[in-house]
């Protein structure tokens, strides 16, 4: 991070208070600068996890006029060639869990992946959006899937 920004306010992209929360905790108390949450109503783009993440980002920091901070969460079925990926949120609108999960039944390949991705922008659009990729593997459970009080999927993965 650029030592320009340390002390400084960094906006994160959420309308969701314990997203914010979960972030400020992972950063730990050394972070150097502070997190703030906003709620943005950012596009709904089209691509690649990566490319998403950066559109979004710069999209913030135009509205912002500053530092911005996003995240996207994706879930891939490896025997799907990693759909639904970054399109998860339709899916699971419009499937359910339990549609989610007969998604594989047809397949032998049960593993899955979950891609978060943070991506930052100091404000500057002539520097270039930094990524943060977090993935871990799953198998798919043969449980029938339910959804916790944070929306967040249950016995999916």
């Amino acid at each position: 991070m650029a030592a320009s920004l340390a002390g400084k306010k960094i906006v994160f992209v959420t309308g969701n208070a314990k997203k914010l929360e979960e972030v400020i905790q992972i950063l730990g108390d050394k972070f150097p600068c502070t997190l703030v949450a906003q709620k943005i109503d950012l596009p709904e783009y089209q691509g690649e996890p990566d490319e998403i993440s950066i559109r979004k980002c710069q999209e913030a920091a135009r509205q912002v006029q500053g530092p911005v901070l996003v995240e996207d969460t994706c879930l891939c079925f490896n025997a799907l060639g990693g759909l639904p990926g970054p399109y998860i949120k339709w899916f699971l609108e419009k499937l359910k869990p339990e549609g989610l999960h007969q998604l594989l039944e047809g397949f032998q390949d049960k593993s899955a992946y979950a891609l978060c991705t943070f991506a930052f922008s100091t404000g500057d659009p002539n520097e270039p959006v930094r990524l943060f990729r977090g993935r871990t593997m799953h198998l798919v459970s043969t449980i029938p899937p339910s959804v916790s009080e944070f929306g967040r999927l249950r016995h999916i993965i």
